[in-house]
């Protein structure tokens, strides 16, 4: 893959400051997955409940964007970007990601349940970030793949799957399972170079508002394929609920593509990846003690898991120089 050159340098955010801000961004996470989950319920197909998510998503972010002088800037900017191939064109189809991801869920969840689903997704994730970041195809270019940062991923994996370990099924047949892990892998995998594009995106139209309408667009556009196709071989669901906090996961989804692609500039895709995930891990903590749901389990390894994710974080953003360890090496040899 080539990199994209990059029209300026890393932004001044400090680290404290955006791996809180990555934090935040996941927990965002848990709760639009639990209002689409419910919604999912209520209208009893999940195609229907994602495709309703991102579009009441496009529609706020529209709104949004139209209504501010920098957002309009950035929604003009965006066809000449793409017609001067200041990055790929394909990355307009980054909200496809996001739409895959979904598809992955919702087909995937029930054969191998969350907590697989879970670990399967956030080691694809973490794999890619270590990845992207080599690469460079991120706004913040390479970043080398450092024993720390290796270590760090490695600690989150390990972390996530401790973490929902007390979900975990017995399965009788684990070979009826490898083909089903392969597809949250990928769309764990592809979540990276989404969060890449999206950042190599924003440089370019001037602001995130313009790469969020982009994401929504191309993954409402997609999933309502997806519903068409699937309403016109088995019919539809039910009807749409009143009930307003069912279509807040749009907003939400907002909020988190948004912040994700201002983070990948200065954290790194890996970094920012791995804040991602800590914040799902304490969102969802959180909300399994404060408004539990039926068959929620929180226990020692929950909160566990959860600390050691913490700690993955931290040893994979320590500023160890590179080469350190070889220097303290050859002057103890003196």
């Amino acid at each position: 893959m080539v990199t994209v050159p990059q029209p300026s340098s890393r932004p001044a955010l400090p680290l404290a400051v955006g791996l809180i801000l990555a934090l935040v961004t996941g927990l965002v996470l848990p709760i639009q997955g639990r209002i689409n989950g419910a919604l999912s319920a209520v209208l009893n197909d999940g195609i229907a409940a994602s495709v309703v998510s991102f579009t009441t998503g496009l529609a706020v972010i529209a709104v949004i964007s139209l209504s501010t002088p920098k957002g309009r800037a950035g929604l003009l900017s965006i066809v000449p970007a793409v017609r001067s191939r200041s990055f790929p064109p394909f990355y307009v189809m980054a909200g496809g990601v996001g739409a895959f991801f979904v598809f992955a869920q919702s087909y995937t969840v029930g054969l191998l349940g969350v907590a697989v689903f879970t670990v399967a997704s956030v080691t694809g994730q973490t794999l890619s970030g270590l990845l992207v970041d080599r690469l460079g195809i991120a706004p913040g270019g390479k970043r080398s793949i450092t024993g720390l940062r290796v270590l760090g991923s490695v600690l989150t994996v390990a972390a996530v799957a401790w973490a929902v370990s007390p979900h975990f099924g017995v399965s009788t047949d684990v070979g009826m399972m490898v083909l089903p892990i392969l597809l949250p892998l990928l769309a764990g995998f592809l979540m990276s170079f989404q969060q890449a594009m999206n950042g190599t995106a924003t440089v370019h139209y001037g602001t995130p508002l313009a790469t969020t309408v982009v994401n929504f667009l191309a993954g409402s556009v997609v999933l309502w394929i997806a519903w068409l196709i699937k309403a016109s071989l088995v019919g539809t669901g039910n009807p749409l609920p009143a009930q307003l906090w069912y279509y807040l996961g749009g907003p939400l989804g907002c909020v988190a593509i948004g912040l994700a692609a201002l983070l990948v500039r200065s954290l790194g895709v890996l970094i920012t990846g791995l804040g991602m995930i800590a914040g799902q891990l304490l969102g969802s903590l959180m909300l399994d003690v404060v408004i539990p749901t039926s068959g929620t389990v929180v226990a020692l390894p929950t909160v566990l898991g959860t600390v050691l994710t913490l700690a993955a974080i931290i040893i994979a953003t320590l500023p160890w120089p590179k080469g350190a360890f070889a220097r303290r090496g050859a002057a103890k040899g003196r």
